[in-house]
């Protein structure tokens, strides 16, 4: 080769990499995925429930305004005693229910009259924070609740006294995820919304205006 066509060679740009490649490997690198949209009743709560509890209670201070800390929920699985298979069913419905892994609740002293014995487990119980908080808040409200056979809302009877509610649901089955024809047995569970509201009245108008459909 002469001296002329090595400093053609040399003078020549090198290949540019193909858009989304990495320039050290040549090969198409993965597109970064775009931020997902925060779920719907967190900007509602942001937007427009924040707002309306400070005129409704007329607070001060925007830090005063009640907010969701967590929601809780709780299947009892007595008969897991004698059948120990029925614990695994019922902690995978509940994973399919909230989307979380559920942790199994155990018992903390031994009855002899219910054959029951200290850490023997008897339920599972999962407790949803953040986005997995209000994505589930939103599924009961709109989706889960109006599948109650003959459903005129839930009772405001059921505060604690502290801005906690719980809500009680006698079965698996009016929640979409579960599959009529794989279910053995019905179960109920508890649903326990905790909030930071100081007094039942805040808690209520904080859950009503989330669209808890409370019984008129």
């Amino acid at each position: 080769m002469s001296k002329k066509e090595e400093k053609q060679k040399k003078g020549k740009p090198a290949k540019e990499a193909p858009e989304g490649a990495s320039p050290e490997s040549g090969k198409k690198a993965a597109k970064p995925k775009g931020p997902q949209e925060p779920p719907r009743l967190k900007v509602r709560y942001r937007k427009e429930i924040v707002p309306a509890l400070m005129k409704h209670f007329n607070y001060s201070n925007v830090m005063a305004v009640p907010k969701l800390e967590k929601i809780v929920i709780n299947m009892g699985l007595g008969e897991a005693i004698a059948n120990a298979k029925i614990m695994d069913v019922a902690v995978d419905e509940l994973g399919r229910i909230s989307g979380q892994r559920p942790v199994v609740t155990r018992a903390k002293k031994s009855i002899a009259n219910f054959k029951l014995r200290q850490n023997m487990p008897i339920g599972a119980a999962v407790t949803l924070r953040g986005e997995r908080m209000f994505e589930f808040l939103d599924r009961l409200t709109s989706v889960v609740l109006p599948r109650v056979r003959d459903f005129r809302g839930v009772s405001m009877k059921s505060f604690d006294g502290r801005g906690n509610y719980t809500l009680g649901l006698r079965d698996q089955l009016i929640f979409p995820e579960i599959s009529y024809e794989k279910v053995d047995k019905i179960r109920g569970m508890n649903v326990t919304i905790v909030t930071t509201a100081r007094s039942d009245d805040e808690a209520r108008e904080l859950l009503r205006q989330f669209g808890m459909p409370f019984r008129q």
